[in-house]
């Protein structure tokens, strides 16, 4: 973690968030691809691999969030649900194939509005 000590605990907590999110993400949907015809129980469990990964990660970004970086949990929380959809959305269209769709702007939209609810008194 000595390289994460020179960087501002806001900025460490965004980093770590995002990372996690990487692992997360490819957790809960990687197996659709990769593991399609596997049955479901090894998805799992290939999956519960993956989101340790993620939990290393996000379990630091919430402490150092809350204890240094001085969030509130619904700011977190908040925090967390953006970083989700600005990964899953290229993680969908890129690496699923899915098509982008004009309403993950709209959710994007809405989070906007509930970053700014959460973070106003701030």
């Amino acid at each position: 973690m000595t390289l994460l000590a020179s960087i501002p605990f806001s900025l460490q907590t965004v980093l770590l968030l995002v990372a996690s999110n990487v692992f997360m993400t490819m957790a809960w949907y990687g197996h659709l691809k990769n593991l399609a015809t596997a049955p479901w129980y090894i998805a799992a469990l290939v999956s519960w691999g993956i989101a340790l990964a993620e939990y290393l990660l996000q379990v630091p970004a919430n402490r150092i969030g809350f204890q240094q970086a001085h969030y509130t949990v619904g700011q977190l929380k908040i925090m967390q649900e953006v970083i989700t959809l600005a990964v899953f959305v290229p993680f969908a269209v890129l690496y699923l194939e899915e098509p982008l769709k004009l309403d993950y702007l709209w959710a994007a939209l809405c989070m906007v509005g509930a970053v700014y609810f959460i973070f106003r008194n701030s």
